[in-house]
């Protein structure tokens, strides 16, 4: 009987797995395996959901090594291009059997800049360096020396985390770059090697951001491919909606005005000062609110005046005879910066019907933001047209095919569960008789929830909040009710929480949204993790009020408030169970789970835990684990 690709596919992962640390039969990455294979075979884009613990980076890395195509993996995060680079890639490199290389590229701003480096160590050119604190000089001074022995170049590989001060004088951002032929030491650009290296390899690894930035830039960014993976798809489409467009900030005019005074003297660029102070006020007044197309006159007419500043300033720039290499690699950044910072204006002020304007941030630091209304058409023309996607996710949002534009007729699709048991090992607590979450008493009872459930959890607990000022409250308030160490993202860096957290087990994270996916802490640290709220999406995001409209207010709910929601619940409660012995409680303290008609869609998307609307037989079971974790014979790791 003749092999199938999706076959060969499985016996090769089978081989790979044979050699991995406490190996075990994973039926759900042998499907998704040989689905993917079989996918690629036929030429058609495939959907993989996989349940937490799958093995999805093998399942979809083996097939489309062995189609011998080139690829690109796309991850949502830094922390899963370094896992691919680091574990899984060497791992395959070593048992698959099949000689391929690969590569991992990320933005400029992750690489140390070399010139940058020479010119903060020139004795005749010390501006730079004086104006750091001593701690950013000292920092400075060990890149410096770490740059003499790093192969690399990226700032993740340092043993510490430099201040972001410090980062900002060593590295330069993609539109400062005027590029490896007009820079004295390109040819020893980390940047550069990054992606020389990428040209030539077979498997190339970036992150949606970076490939967003790719669509935009025309396809530009990265070496022509033939497959492409979106890994954490479900943030594709707010990714892309992100990186495709244009974002103006006021403060980037004044901070590129900065840069040019380096450069040329008198006052040259003043009005770009001043369009940016005009156009500060005019988007202060606007936060949070649309804008019309084409933009009002009360944005335009600043924008157009930067636009005027800017070509001026690039004639000025122009005109220019460096005498010294500094001055020229000054001037070239400022170029560089320049005619970024030209197109964007370009982009807005030439704004489509299927964009949509809208002011972001603060009143004290606005930002215009120019978003595609649908990003499927820009994901059909850069992407499903001359590609072949392999699209994955522990959680698949509901609407993804017409969200992003995937062509159904030419895209398979699979879903493959857990092999987690969390009917035996987790509990979702929700109840109906909670109250509602507009009542006045919800805070309170939000609180008295925390306190019982943390105490029993014997601290152990990840706690999301939707909204930073309830985030806050419950962390103020649980500080003198639990006596176990409460960790705030407004005090820690998110890598500082997460090491904290994972050094001490009987500490909390008490976090907002962005902790709610991308964070994995797995093991006895973490047994409890608490919702105030379901994350619906903000109804007043303009963004999604201009989707809303276009799908029509009476479809609007199921088809972009509802999945969204769905989608962030089911990652927030898979940071829970990470490995086969973990066990732990997932509490929603919003009734609405437990009332609405729509919960059915919801619990739908999680994981299939045991349910219970029963508070003390939560925390029975939550001393349950805290005792079998205290126990050093135990086999559970929460």
């Amino acid at each position: 009987m003749t092999s199938t690709p999706g076959d060969n596919a499985v016996a090769a992962l089978h081989r790979v797995t044979a050699h991995l640390a406490g190996s075990e039969e994973r039926p759900g990455q042998d499907d998704m395996a040989r689905a993917i294979a079989d996918a690629l075979a036929k030429r058609r884009h495939i959907i993989a959901q996989a349940g937490t613990g799958t093995g999805k980076s093998l399942a979809y890395l083996v097939p489309a090594i062995l189609s011998s195509k080139k690829t690109v993996v796309a991850t949502a995060t830094k922390a899963l291009q370094d896992q691919l680079d680091r574990q899984d890639l060497p791992q395959l490199a070593e048992h698959l059997g099949v000689d391929f290389t690969w590569a991992v590229v990320k933005g400029r701003n992750n690489y140390v800049c070399l010139q940058r480096l020479e010119e903060l160590q020139k004795t005749d050119n010390q501006f730079d360096f004086d104006e750091l604190s001593e701690r950013s000089k000292r920092e400075v001074v060990d890149i410096i020396a770490w740059s003499k022995e790093t192969s690399t170049g990226d700032i993740e590989e340092l043993t510490h985390v430099p201040l972001d001060r410090t980062r900002l004088a060593v590295t330069i951002q993609s539109d400062e770059c005027p590029g490896a032929a007009k820079c004295p030491i390109g040819e020893r650009c980390f940047a550069e090697r990054a992606r020389a290296a990428a040209s030539s390899a077979d498997v190339i690894v970036v992150n949606l951001h970076l490939y967003g930035l790719h669509i935009a830039g025309g396809g530009g960014l990265l070496p022509e491919h033939d497959i492409v993976i979106f890994d954490e798809v479900h943030q594709l489409e707010s990714t892309m909606s992100d990186t495709v467009g244009a974002q103006l900030n006021p403060s980037t005019f004044a901070s590129l005005a900065a840069v040019v005074r380096r450069v040329l003297t008198g006052d040259t660029a003043n009005p770009l000062l001043d369009a940016s102070d005009k156009l500060s006020v005019a988007l202060s007044a606007h936060v949070g609110k649309r804008l019309s197309s084409p933009l009002p006159d009360f944005v335009a007419l600043p924008l157009n005046q930067a636009r005027q500043a800017l070509n001026d300033i690039l004639n000025a720039l122009r005109n220019i005879t460096a005498d010294d290499l500094d001055t020229t690699q000054r001037r070239q950044r400022a170029q560089s910066q320049c005619t970024r910072l030209s197109d964007q204006i370009d982009v807005a002020l030439g704004m489509v019907d299927n964009y949509v304007a809208f002011v972001q941030g603060s009143t004290e630091r606005p930002s215009l933001r120019i978003s595609p209304l649908s990003v499927g058409h820009v994901l059909d023309t850069a992407v499903w047209q001359d590609h072949l996607a392999i699209l994955t996710s522990a959680t698949v949002p509901l609407t993804l095919p017409s969200r992003v534009g995937l062509p159904v007729e030419r895209t398979d699709e699979i879903s493959v569960s857990s092999p987690f048991d969390f009917e035996r090992n987790a509990r979702l607590y929700c109840s109906p008789e909670f109250p509602d979450r507009n009542s006045s008493k919800f805070e309170d009872f939000v609180h008295d929830e925390l306190e019982a459930l943390i105490t029993a959890a014997g601290g152990r607990t990840l706690a999301l909040f939707t909204s930073n000022n309830a985030m806050t409250a419950a962390t103020t308030a649980l500080r003198s009710r639990v006596p176990f160490p409460i960790l705030s993202p407004s005090e820690h860096t998110r890598s500082q929480i997460i090491k904290l957290f994972l050094e001490d087990e009987a500490s909390c994270i008490f976090a907002s949204q962005s902790f709610f996916q991308g964070v994995d802490l797995p093991g006895r640290t973490l047994s409890l993790v608490v919702l105030d709220k379901l994350p619906f999406p903000r109804p007043d995001d303009p963004l999604l009020e201009a989707r809303r409209e276009a799908v029509g207010r009476q479809d609007s709910f199921s088809l972009i408030d509802l999945p969204m929601a769905a989608t962030s619940l089911a990652q927030a409660a898979g940071r829970l169970i990470r490995n086969t012995t973990d066990m732990g409680v997932v509490a929603v303290l919003d009734r609405r789970l437990a009332t609405m008609n729509y919960r059915s869609k919801l619990l739908g998307v999680m994981p299939p835990m045991a349910r219970t609307r029963n508070r003390t037989e939560v925390e029975d079971f939550l001393r349950h684990i805290t005792r079998s974790a205290d126990t050093p014979s135990s086999n559970s790791s929460k």
